[in-house]
């Protein structure tokens, strides 16, 4: 069941995004949860590994690098996923920025 709810808080959290970011954009409902669960899934698997390997690059940068992993990672998704697209790079930073806010703090009042 935890599964189950972490899939609809991103699953919200993107709709969140795609409604205030014109750039954003989903075809349909079925889209949007494909788009939550293979987010799961490269967030889970590729991103720690990524993190890793340029830890050294984000302490220089004070995590800047750390910002453009997920961005990154989420315009990956978006070119992986059929019926989810983002139109150009400020709109991912931006997406990706209002992603993690979006998330975290639903992530905060489901634990409340």
């Amino acid at each position: 069941m935890k599964i189950a709810g972490k899939l609809i808080i991103n699953s919200f959290a993107l709709a969140v995004v795609g409604y205030l970011l014109p750039g954003v954009a989903f075809t349909d409902i079925f889209a949007l949860i494909v788009t939550a669960i293979v987010l799961g899934i490269v967030n889970t698997l590729i991103r720690p590994v990524l993190q890793i390997i340029a830890l050294p690059i984000s302490i220089i940068t004070f995590g800047i690098a750390a910002l453009l992993i997920n961005v990154s990672l989420l315009w990956f998704v978006a070119f992986v996923v059929p019926g989810f697209s983002i139109n150009s790079f400020q709109t991912a930073v931006l997406g990706s920025i209002l992603l993690s806010l979006v998330s975290w703090f639903l992530h905060r009042l489901e634990k409340e």
